[in-house]
């Protein structure tokens, strides 16, 4: 029993030591190089151009390279072991929903977006991602 109870402790500090890495919320002021700014001065979405920075199963911006794992031959990024083995076999983790079409996209392919808790936004191409940009700056689409 006592085994079990380690085990479980375990798995939780694990789990939330994923959620921990993520990077400082994003300034408004310039972009860092794998970034670019989106939607107006009030930086609502910023367009991620370096896809290692995203934990893929957080949906976060790292700030750093994260893990690569390669699957049928796409490449999708974790930012520790758990995170690897989830996208290595859970198909769950490695789509999203467009925000904008509402249909799913491979993450590894997909158009990412950062909003300014650094929560990845994942876009099936260039123009749901700048009619999400629009919407956010509070722009008519």
């Amino acid at each position: 029993m006592r085994a079990n109870l380690w085990a479980v402790v375990g798995l939780m500090m694990l789990a939330g030591a994923c959620k921990q890495q993520a990077a400082p919320a994003m300034k408004v002021t310039p972009a860092p190089p794998a970034l670019e700014q989106s939607a107006g001065q009030q930086g609502h979405l910023t367009l991620v151009t370096d896809r290692s920075l995203v934990c893929m199963v957080n949906d976060q911006h790292m700030g750093q390279p994260q893990i690569p794992v390669e699957v049928s031959g796409r490449t999708y990024y974790g930012c520790c072991e758990m995170c690897k083995d989830r996208l290595a076999n859970d198909a769950t983790f490695r789509t999203a929903t467009d925000p904008v079409s509402q249909r799913p996209v491979d993450k590894a392919t997909a158009v990412i977006g950062i909003t300014q808790d650094n929560s990845a936004l994942y876009f099936e191409n260039d123009q749901t991602f700048a009619a999400y940009s629009r919407q956010a700056a509070g722009a008519p689409r």
